[in-house]
């Protein structure tokens, strides 16, 4: 076989297998210094973090290792870079890890270059491309019996005209694709619209083309209910397509940033069978592999799951799992690494997880027994911030943590009004 490397490369394969683990995750987000975390707390490895800068959550940290690229935002740079690292480092497994969609994207489509050296446990590109379109996503759920949201599809290719909207308003706007949507400057860009009117959304529109758009936006019902209403799923499916992973999160808080709207900032794990079975019914009947983070809306009409999308990856919040007892990285590394048949778990313990002070969690959390639970797992110290890694906390670390801390206030103040009129 030629090693596409060169002399100092060598391909992973068989006779290589008690060489010692080493992570290697694309991005430089809060999710990626979590899964650093995670793979810390099990193997006691430091990951290699390959991205365009080395920001706040993983800067300063002693568990991470940067690779630095000039364009973090050029696939081409990355791949390169992921090849240059697998080259000076020939006596490691490498496991490779993405955690946002469109990374993921970069993975999958170049997985020809990458997988003779590193595991790569995502789906395929067929798969990728069907159910990270949220308008093809929502076709497979009414396939399978699981309810989303109602959903129109507004594409913006050459000459296509406006689809007509026959939804109650305010309705919900997004692009299908997040991976299509990442590199597109307009002003007033969100992740997600709340539409109050057809002339608003008209606006949106017009925006979009002169953006250069040239994707698909989903049009969907606006499912009422706050924050509270939505939860979150994290599974992992094996090479077998078992599903060998399944932890369920209540979630309290969202942000409310334009470019953070619908990301947890707070939530408590728990066990809920009935949903679990929609989103394996999802997993096993496309043929899904590796991990998957789903979001899922308790519609507070008729109590049903309204299921909104499923991303590709562990998400930006897979911490919870960890600090709820079942360290994700574990079942990954068992199956693409160790080759082993993992026992399946459903985790049931209940912890917080919050990024937020505790204090301005309490001012949002109105509802008295969601309220109550969140001061008894305070109390219980059941609780759980994925940057405060003990193990990981230089002066600097510290420093960033408080200002992160205090950076929240400061967004929650800005874009979400206060529940009262008492102050901090």
């Amino acid at each position: 076989m030629t090693d596409p490397l060169g002399a100092a490369g060598t391909p992973q394969d068989d006779r290589l297998d008690a060489r010692p683990l080493q992570p290697v995750i694309l991005g430089a987000d809060i999710g990626v210094y979590a899964l650093a975390r995670s793979f810390h707390e099990q193997y006691g490895v430091t990951s290699i973090v390959v991205a365009g800068a080395a920001l706040g959550p993983v800067q300063h940290s002693s568990i991470v290792r940067h690779e630095i690229v000039a364009d973090g935002h050029n696939p081409r740079q990355l791949v390169d870079r992921l090849l240059d690292v697998a080259r000076r480092t020939p006596d490691r497994r490498l496991l490779l890890m993405a955690n946002s969609d469109w990374l993921v994207r970069v993975v999958v489509e170049h997985r020809a270059e990458l997988e003779p050296f590193y595991a790569v446990p995502f789906l395929s590109a067929e798969l990728l491309a069907r159910i990270s379109d949220k308008a093809t996503f929502a076709e497979i759920c009414a396939e399978l019996g699981i309810s989303v949201p109602r959903t129109l599809v507004q594409g913006f290719g050459a000459g296509e005209p406006d689809v007509p909207v026959d939804l109650e308003y305010p309705l919900i706007a997004k692009a299908a694709s997040s991976a299509d949507y990442q590199d597109v400057e307009f002003e007033g860009k969100k992740k997600v619209f709340e539409i109050s009117s057809p002339a608003e959304l008209a606006a949106l529109w017009r925006s979009l083309r002169e953006a250069g758009f040239a994707g698909r936006f989903v049009v969907q019902e606006l499912v009422p209910g706050d924050d509270t209403q939505m939860r979150s799923v994290t599974a992992y499916v094996d090479q077998r397509g078992v599903v060998t992973l399944s932890c369920c999160a209540h979630v309290l808080l969202e942000e409310h940033t334009p470019s953070g709207l619908g990301n947890p900032a707070a939530m408590i794990t728990y066990r809920d069978d009935a949903m679990l079975e929609q989103a394996h019914r999802f997993l096993t009947s496309t043929g899904y592999v590796g991990f998957a983070n789903f979001d899922v809306k308790v519609d507070p009409r008729t109590g049903a799951f309204r299921f909104f999308e499923v991303n590709p990856r562990i998400g930006r919040n897979n911490y919870y799992v960890t600090a709820a007892g079942a360290n994700p990285v574990r079942f990954v590394v068992e199956d693409r690494i160790e080759g082993h048949a993992v026992e399946p778990v459903v985790v049931d313990r209940e912890v917080l997880y919050s990024i937020l002070p505790h204090r301005l969690l309490l001012r949002y959390v109105r509802e008295p027994q969601l309220a109550a639970r969140v001061r008894r797992l305070i109390k219980a110290r059941a609780t759980a911030h994925p940057l405060r890694y003990e193990r990981d906390l230089s002066p600097r670390r510290r420093f960033y943590i408080l200002a992160a801390s205090v950076n929240q206030i400061r967004k929650f103040r800005r874009w979400y009004p206060e529940p009262t009129d008492t102050g901090f």
